[in-house]
């Protein structure tokens, strides 16, 4: 009788097996083979000399040039974001003189190495020793001798900011763009003043889009200030540890003293940027739900339909009613 059941027994149609992924497993142990060996020289080799590491990561010349390569960035960023903001409606403008000004300092900020403007903005003294206001040609009304009593500051942060504004101008005009045109008109139709518009509607849709590049921008900057040496600027990060290695004859020590300090200044920029991003990409991005206002949710709900209403409401779609 079983063995009857069983011949009449229903046949397996489907037996899954799982796919097996060999190419992972071989990645994966190349890649922590690879790891455990470079973990093992770091820490046997006797040349990356941590000793002299653990002595210099705090010492006073470094965290000063931590100090000083933080306030670099912050300033350089601040000036080039406020040039650019301004570069970004020039842009747009309807007037064609502002139109093409902002695009000939995207063209010439951009299309220079920040090397070479941190050369010029350095030399600034030596091309205009004086600078001179009064008719052309004619009698001088107020002479000034130029100086830089802020020993290269001063020329380090208007080479970094202006070459920044012009990649800042572009992103920023590339966040303005991608708010449609519609939503302008619709609070334009709805009596809403340009500020406002821009305040309101415009900016904080654009600043989804703005937000990332300028994080990365911000994280290129700290590292870019390394270039200050051309002003020349002696207190950042990069000069204190090569003139500390100049001083001792070991260089391999305070470069991996830099970029320690290097890498967790990005790690907390890097982090501050993905608060910001979330805080801007609410309802979007699908990781921070949007909020949601407490009056307007009990309006709607006021609006409704109710539940004596809902058996006309098939009535008025049959086909649904038989779906």
């Amino acid at each position: 009788m079983d063995s009857h059941q069983d011949a009449h027994a229903a046949p397996v149609l489907n037996n899954a097996v799982p796919v097996r992924h060999p190419g992972r497993w071989i990645s994966a142990i190349i890649i922590v083979g690879v790891l455990v060996a470079f973990l093992q020289s770091l820490f046997t080799n006797p040349n990356f000399r941590w000793d002299v590491v653990g002595t210099y990561i705090l010492d006073t010349k470094v965290v000063q040039g931590v100090m000083w390569t933080l306030f670099l960035t912050f300033a350089s960023m601040v000036l080039a974001i406020v040039l650019a903001i301004l570069l970004a409606f020039m842009r747009q403008s309807d007037n064609p003189v502002f139109r093409w000004s902002s695009w000939t300092w995207v063209w010439f900020f951009r299309g220079t190495p920040v090397y070479t403007q941190l050369l010029f903005w350095g030399l600034a003294t030596v091309l205009y020793p004086t600078i001179v206001l009064g008719i052309p040609f004619g009698p001088a009304a107020i002479t000034w001798v130029t100086s830089d009593p802020t020993h290269g500051l001063i020329p380090a942060i208007l080479g970094l900011g202006l070459n920044e504004s012009a990649y800042l101008a572009e992103i920023f005009r590339a966040g303005l763009k991608s708010v449609d045109k519609g939503q302008h008109e619709a609070a334009e139709a709805l009596g809403m003043t340009k500020g406002k518009i821009m305040r309101r509607i415009i900016l904080p849709q654009a600043m989804r889009v703005i937000v990332p590049p300028t994080g990365n921008e911000t994280i290129g900057m700290l590292k870019t200030t390394s270039l200050v040496l051309a002003v020349p600027f002696t207190l950042d990060l990069t000069f204190a540890t090569n003139a500390l290695a100049n001083r001792i004859y070991l260089p391999i020590p305070l470069l991996i003293v830099a970029a320690f300090w290097y890498l967790l200044v990005t790690s907390l920029l890097m982090v501050g940027q993905h608060f910001i991003e979330a805080h801007y990409g609410k309802g979007v991005d699908n990781r921070v739900p949007a909020a949601i206002n407490p009056a307007a949710a009990k309006a709607s709900a006021a609006g409704a339909p109710s539940a004596e209403a809902e058996p006309d409401l098939k009535m008025d779609f049959p086909e649904e009613e038989a779906k």
